[in-house]
């Protein structure tokens, strides 16, 4: 990451997403309207990962290295700091109230109200082996007024929230950083890749109207379900695409890499929409014949697989809450959302409106049309999320500077102003004379 400046969009930030088939690494930069353009990106095969917890570190490291050097080639940028994705089984969240008195009314309610009764919310007393990882205020209640989203600047003693705090195991958490350690890089945030995810692919009009964003990863399923512009409810599902290729390679009697192959390139979420005289030959070991597969029965391996993964991301979305005013439907991302009709599945199953989500709405550039596919849509949410902690520290230098500058015209007018009036004096005294 560059040094910081004047203006957010001269800093280059780096997303470092962990995943369980794959690692990539995006280094972005902001442009000055507000877009994200990809400088460069690396990836490579995720192999000391399972279900979105490290397994094996050296082989992690390894991959790690593999995908920041491919990147800084392509984007011409030494990495040193990288925002990194979290994910897996072990993630859980819970909703709490926090409360702050304040101790004088006539102070207007400021950012650092905010962030002291954040704060305080970090210092809850976990299960252990348990860490917090996200503090997510919610509503805000002002001396009873409820329902205030933005209170800064409102007048008031009693300040409570509601807060979305998300958590995971101390040890997956070590786990992630010593790796990146090993890698010779530095975190500079730990970020939940759902909430990643849903900043690079979710619009403000989806998030106020109520939508469930659902990542299909190769090791699990994240969904995050915001409602009124506030994230109400996160979960990771530990069933993600990888189990779609163990079922066909059991399914179909075939190597893994061949059942990868057959999922990408002739798989199907609906059995129906596939003819039975549509087959594929698939070679065979050495000396035995090929096999072939008919289509339409490699589709019912995988619909019978997907509605069960969709099953469980139906229930979480009625867990929440908030599964009756959904306006916006399901936006679906990451490897899994490219499987043919998977909106029709989930649409039949759920019964809400669906689209796939592509990170190119907040992208300004890109190197090629695979960077912006939802595949990337975490690696590039994690680039959108890094500027989140650049913005407040500009805006407060930029408010420093500003301060400063003030102060100084100030003290320039103080000592200015009665030499000004001397020289005045000294003028009409020298013209009387004369």
């Amino acid at each position: 990451m560059a040094q910081p400046s004047q203006q957010p969009h001269d800093e280059i930030v780096v997303g470092l997403d962990i995943g369980t088939t794959k690692i990539a690494c995006f280094v972005g930069r902001q442009n000055a309207h507000g877009k994200i353009e990809i400088l460069g990106y690396g990836r490579s095969e995720s192999v000391g990962v399972n279900r979105g917890v490290v397994a094996n570190i050296e082989r992690t490291v390894q991959s790690i290295r593999l995908a920041v050097e491919e990147a800084e080639r392509n984007s011409g940028v030494s990495i040193e700091v990288v925002n990194v994705g979290i994910a897996g089984q072990h993630i859980k969240s819970l909703q709490h109230r926090g409360l702050r008195t304040r101790d004088n009314i006539e102070l207007e309610i400021s950012h650092a109200d905010i962030h002291a009764l954040t704060q305080d919310m970090y210092k809850l007393v976990m299960q252990p082996g348990e860490e917090i990882l996200h503090v997510l205020p919610q509503e805000f209640t002002v001396d009873n007024e409820q329902g205030i989203k933005e209170p800064v600047g409102m007048s008031g003693v009693r300040l409570e929230a509601n807060f979305h705090i998300i958590t995971g195991q101390i040890a997956a958490i070590r786990n992630i950083y010593k790796c990146i350690r090993r890698a010779n890089l530095e975190v500079d945030q730990l970020i939940l890749e759902p909430l990643a995810s849903a900043a690079s692919v979710l619009s403000e009009e989806e998030m106020e109207a109520g939508v469930a964003l659902v990542d299909i990863g190769g090791g699990t399923t994240d969904i995050a379900v915001f409602q009124d512009g506030i994230i109400r409810h996160t979960a990771v599902i530990p069933f993600g695409g990888n189990v779609l290729t163990d079922d066909i390679r059991q399914g179909c009697m075939i190597m893994k890499k061949q059942a990868e192959q057959l999922k990408k390139k002739f798989g199907s979420a609906l059995a129906t929409e596939m003819k039975d005289n549509e087959i594929v030959c698939i070679p065979g070991l050495q000396g035995r014949a090929p096999r072939e597969i008919s289509l339409r029965n490699l589709a019912a391996i995988i619909e019978a697989r997907m509605t069960e993964i969709i099953e469980h991301v139906h229930y979480e979305i009625r867990n929440s809450g908030y599964g009756d005013q959904l306006i916006g439907g399901i936006v679906i991302t990451g490897g899994g959302a490219q499987l043919r009709n998977v909106t029709q599945l989930f649409e039949y199953v759920t019964g809400y409106d669906c689209r796939i989500g592509y990170p190119s709405e907040h992208l300004g550039e890109a190197p090629d049309s695979e960077s912006t596919g939802p595949t990337f849509a975490t690696s590039v949410g994690l680039v959108i999320k890094g500027y989140d902690r650049i913005r407040p520290r500009v805006a407060a230098t930029a408010v420093s500077t500003e301060k400063q500058d003030t102060r100084r015209t100030r003290e320039e007018d103080r000592t200015s102003g009665p030499r000004f009036l001397e020289k005045l004096k000294e003028f009409f005294i020298n013209d009387e004379i004369d």
